[in-house]
């Protein structure tokens, strides 16, 4: 992998971006912004705290990792499916000097700017708010680039193994949706069975939810930033491999 080609791709993406994202980040702006507002000002009149602080508080941070998860995992399932079938972007970009490690890498890293744009975002909104206790938060932003690697990884590894647009209303339904509800991101999981925590300790969202939490509170969440870490080198090689058959088995 030649990673000045690897940048072309991810510059490629940035470039079609630019001429388009004004709709894409209002969109992805305003649907964290109203499950913030929906649940933090309507659930939070009946739940008063949460972990020692607010409700709207303890659940910013959770709508911040969610957001990132949900951008990296749009752009490099549906996104790349499309770049890769509909709009034949692939084969345009493999007639290049660009051989499919450098592409797959572009899109890893395309993914992974997107997970941090769109967190970053949200929490510019939710510091405007003043739901923010700490500005070591701010340290946040290369984690939320690091489990963009991972959500991406995940994603283009899925893509290579399914034949149909229609398959990802599977892995949002039975990967995104349940990281979504049992990571953390509204309620403690330790008031759930125990089996629940167990399970959740592998779900990479579970680990960005402490992350951005435990550091809008001033505290750094060394073992979670660990583990994402670890977790986006351990997979790295396979989207390269699983792509690579893939691609093969169409020619």
């Amino acid at each position: 992998m030649n990673p000045r080609r690897a940048y072309r791709v991810w510059q490629r993406h940035v470039k079609v971006y630019t001429k388009l994202y004004l709709s894409s980040l209002t969109l992805n702006f305003i649907e964290p912004i109203l499950y913030l507002t929906a649940m933090g000002m309507g659930l939070g009149v009946f739940v008063k705290e949460m972990g020692g602080v607010p409700y709207i508080n303890y659940i910013a941070p959770g709508i911040v990792a969610y957001s990132s998860m949900f951008a990296t995992s749009g752009e490099c399932t549906y996104g790349t499916f499309v770049r890769m079938t509909f709009q034949k972007t692939f084969d345009a970009i493999l007639a290049t000097p660009v051989n499919l490690n450098d592409l797959v890498a572009g899109e890893i890293m395309w993914g992974a700017t997107k997970s941090a744009l769109y967190g970053t975002v949200i929490l510019a909104a939710i510091s405007a708010m003043g739901l923010v206790g700490s500005p070591m938060v701010l340290a946040a932003i290369p984690v939320l680039f690091i489990s963009g690697l991972i959500f991406a990884e995940l994603a283009i590894m899925y893509v290579s193994m399914v034949r149909g647009i229609d398959w990802f209303n599977y892995y949002f339904t039975l990967v995104i949706t349940p990281m979504f509800l049992f990571s953390g991101v509204f309620f403690p999981l330790s008031g759930l069975p125990a089996w629940v925590e167990k399970v959740a300790f592998f779900m990479p969202l579970y680990h960005l939810v402490n992350v951005l939490r435990e550091l809008s509170q001033g505290r750094w969440p060394v073992g979670d930033i660990l583990w994402l870490t670890v977790v986006a080198a351990l997979i790295a090689p396979y989207p390269f491999r699983l792509m690579r058959r893939r691609i093969m088995s169409r020619g």
